[in-house]
């Protein structure tokens, strides 16, 4: 094993925090919180994945409010989970490896039958495809009190996580959620200091990372997952990338996580490999929903096949421009490619798809010198958000096997 490679597998330091090697689970939301409540599944979910030898795991799409989550289903920052936050972080913990939390807004995209208000907010008036089928086709635009009140929950929920035992808070700018919404000049049509210009645009996103960092303090890890591209005419693109990246970094993010794609316009980019659009038409149990994503599938889930290392060229743009951490994202299944990921001088790496498919994988790239995930990036996980049992990679299954059962078996 030569000295890159040998690097992945070493321990590493995050803004003070040490982790035990460079892997990190990305978050992907794991549809094991049935009415906001952490369950023992997902628990059990985190639990494996730090057995299975990752330095760091992600809950998925922590919301900082009641209304920023997409459905009711979703966690959303509050006393009243204090417990069975804390529980399944001491169960992480107990397996050597560390947690962050994910922390996200819907912004105006959202089909939550529990909001507060008559419609979601965004940046401007628009359409809310996802809430279609639940009579919210519409978000109305947010006003400076709602903003200045946005800051403050960004604020108030990081103050809280960290109470809880989080080691870290990821920030979610990307994947045309709330804060990206603000970013883009595709859903951002606003005329006062929030609009026009990407300067103005970035404005409420340096304002949340200023009030997380003021929550948290300088020594606590505060990273952040942008999109390198939304892949949509009007939307963001790679060159805009780079000087959001510049702004973050400025701004004293210690970690940017370079995806892509939006989860409103164009998912596939993020994904690339098979085709999610009729796996999600099968698991959707809305019969309006079926029929509006029949309809706007083929414009919306578009083809890309799958490569190893699919944003590596555009990551390393950003790699050039900032100091901070460059935490990478997006076909990483190989031992070579976590070898070229380190030659290139990225400091971690986010695992999704391959460690839904195999939790083990760094034990497993650790003791095999030319390991290749199992994964065969057909994205049929992508459809099983909602599934009773939660997220699971569908060619080999979800177990509820108890951790120690399933570290006596590798």
């Amino acid at each position: 094993m030569n000295a890159h490679l040998e690097k992945c597998f070493a321990p590493a330091h995050l803004n003070g925090l040490e982790l035990r090697n460079r892997f990190i689970k990305a978050g992907t939301f794991e549809g094991m919180t049935p009415g906001g409540i952490p369950s023992p599944a997902l628990k059990e979910f985190h639990t494996r994945i730090a057995s299975g030898g990752t330095a760091m795991t992600t809950i998925g799409y922590c919301a900082v409010e009641a209304d920023g989550r997409l459905n009711e289903n979703m966690l959303y920052m509050h006393e009243g989970i204090r417990r069975q936050l804390r529980e399944l972080i001491s169960s992480v913990h107990a397996q050597g490896a560390k947690v962050s939390g994910q922390m996200g807004h819907g912004g105006g995209f959202s089909k939550n039958r529990e909001l507060q208000r008559k419609r979601p907010l965004g940046p401007s008036f628009g359409i809310n495809m996802l809430g279609a089928a639940n009579g919210m086709l519409f978000c109305d635009a947010m006003t400076q009190a709602d903003i200045d009140n946005l800051v403050r929950t960004y604020r108030d929920a990081a103050a809280f996580m960290k109470s809880v035992g989080f080691d870290a808070v990821e920030i979610h700018f990307g994947h045309g959620y709330g804060l990206c919404q603000f970013m883009s000049p595709k859903t951002n049509k606003r005329k006062d200091d929030y609009g026009g210009s990407l300067t103005n645009r970035m404005r409420l996103p340096l304002r949340v990372l200023a009030a997380v960092r003021d929550a948290v303090g300088d020594t606590f890890p505060v990273i952040g997952k942008i999109s390198l591209t939304e892949g949509v005419r009007g939307g963001l693109d790679y060159d805009d990338a780079v000087e959001i990246s510049m702004l973050l970094d400025k701004g004293g993010i210690d970690g940017i996580i370079t995806s892509g794609g939006t989860s409103t316009m164009n998912p596939m980019i993020m994904f690339r490999g098979g085709n999610i659009h009729k796996p999600l038409i099968r698991a959707e149990k809305n019969p309006l929903m079926k029929a509006i994503m029949y309809i706007v599938g083929p414009s919306l889930f578009k083809d890309y096949p799958y490569e190893e290392l699919y944003f590596l060229e555009q990551a390393k743009r950003i790699r050039e421009k900032v100091q901070c951490n460059m935490i990478y994202v997006g076909g990483a299944s190989t031992n070579a490619s976590f070898e070229r990921l380190m030659a290139e001088g990225f400091d971690f790496i986010q695992l999704g798809r391959t460690l839904l498919s195999d939790p083990f994988l760094p034990k497993q790239a650790a003791r095999t010198e030319h390991y290749e995930s199992r994964c065969i990036h057909c994205n049929e996980c992508v459809a099983t958000i909602e599934h009773p049992k939660g997220i699971h990679c569908t060619r080999f299954g979800v177990s509820h096997t108890s951790t120690e059962k399933i570290t006596n078996t590798i």
